[in-house]
């Protein structure tokens, strides 16, 4: 008995029959959601009009897509050395952090010895690890990738612990009664119950590792999104800090939908529709 029902996911409950009729709703609902991107920011633009808000305080979404479109070079550059810094920390992070709740859930001793140091680890607050971390590796892409690591291993081994934990032991005790090892009872039962659980840290880490990159390039750097929002603060140019965080927005907004998708192809029997 499995916690997974072994079919294709073309074929699981709650999924569409074809990848065509997969894309035509992965399709509509990008439209939907671009209506509401241009409707909030209509709305953006003639709010700002209508009750003559500063360009200091929130400017125009025209003056800032006329910001991005002049001097794109920046922005692009900025965009990809964050995206880099990210992956890196979040794969590495990730694979950390379910390797290390793998780990916990098979040696009791070793959790009880381990886990309340990475509970402590977690209490230093980003801005001190950063500073540690930049002395260690100096202002490399590696020392944002760290930084990123740090804010997503946690989150990934709790959940990933948790995860399996939460197996139902009638069924541990079914299949041990075939006489599956357990391994078998790894992979066909405890890992499979506990990825909905591990795509949760997932989906939060994705957004801790944007910010930690960021973060770590505020210690230093000469390119990234961080770097941007630090010299528009500096030269007190509002409708480049305002085009950063659009920037820094659509990476997020980009990043955290790739890890839900991956959710709904790998764990189509527990991921949220």
């Amino acid at each position: 008995m499995s916690a997974a029902p072994l079919v294709h996911p073309a074929s699981g409950p709650g999924v569409p029959s074809s990848w065509a009729e997969f894309a035509a709703g992965r399709l509509v609902r990008f439209a939907r959601g671009l209506a509401v991107l241009v409707a909030v920011f209509a709305a953006w633009e003639a709010l700002v009009i209508l009750f003559a808000i500063r360009p200091y305080y929130v400017p125009r979404p025209t003056a800032i897509f006329a910001a991005l479109l002049q001097t794109p070079a920046p922005y692009i550059q900025g965009f990809l050395r964050t995206l880099s810094e990210t992956l890196i920390g979040f794969i590495s992070g990730a694979l950390f952090g379910v390797g290390m709740g793998l780990l916990f859930f098979r040696a009791r001793a070793l959790r009880e010895l381990v886990f309340p140091i990475f509970i402590v680890s977690q209490t230093i607050p980003v801005i001190a690890f950063g500073a540690l971390v930049v002395l260690w590796f100096g202002n490399t892409l590696l020392a944002k990738a760290a930084i990123a690591f740090y804010l997503t291993f946690f989150p990934v081994t709790v959940n990933t612990l948790l995860g399996l934990e939460s197996v139902d032991p009638r069924q541990e005790a079914l299949l041990r009664s075939f006489g599956a090892s357990p391994g078998q009872l790894m992979r066909r039962l405890q890992f499979p119950t506990a990825l909905p659980q591990i795509f949760v840290a997932l989906r939060l880490a994705s957004s801790l590792a944007l910010v930690g990159a960021i973060v770590g390039e505020w210690f230093g750097d000469t390119v990234g999104l961080g770097v941007l929002l630090l010299q528009g603060m500096y030269t007190e140019n509002v409708v480049s800090i305002w085009a950063t965080l659009l920037v820094s927005a659509l990476l997020g907004t980009g990043f955290y939908s790739a890890v839900a998708f991956a959710e709904r192809v790998l764990v189509f029997w527990g991921a949220e529709q």
